[in-house]
């Protein structure tokens, strides 16, 4: 297995265009920026419990409705159920859904995807408010950018 050093990462240009690539994703799939990077934690761990939850949450927002919400959206599921005996507590994981979300982020990240421009795609492409207008110029240069 290679090491990879911080000039590795650099090379890359992975987080060159991160903000706009995470409101993007944010935007199309009803989610804040917190939700997402929790979601991206949360993937890297594979599996979790409630208690990881609690502790991976320190670093944002305070959010109550946050764990019954991402649980609702099928954001997160259920890897294995508790019994009461001996398995004291759920063991969950990232559902499918997010896996190809992550998945594509990393893709347009490293240039092998570009953003949607389709409105029916992305809802950002309506141009609906001042903000939209702006990341609609920015999506574009984005996909024009060779060098991500």
């Amino acid at each position: 297995m290679r090491n990879i050093n911080a000039s590795d990462v650099k090379e890359l240009n992975l987080l060159k265009h991160y903000r706009l690539i995470r409101k993007w994703a944010c935007r199309n799939n009803s989610l804040n920026d917190a939700d997402l990077e929790l979601l991206i934690y949360f993937d890297c761990m594979r599996l979790f419990s409630k208690q990881d939850f609690k502790i991976g949450t320190y670093a944002y927002s305070w959010d109550n409705r946050r764990w019954n919400k991402m649980i609702k959206n099928d954001w997160i599921v259920v890897w294995r159920e508790r019994n009461r005996t001996t398995q004291r507590y759920n063991i969950y994981k990232v559902s499918f859904k997010c896996k190809q979300l992550i998945a594509r982020m990393y893709r347009i990240m490293l240039g092998e995807e570009d953003v949607p421009t389709s409105k029916r795609r992305n809802k950002i492409m309506r141009g609906e408010t001042y903000t939209d207008k702006v990341l609609i110029t920015a999506i574009k240069n984005v996909n024009n950018d060779k060098t991500r």
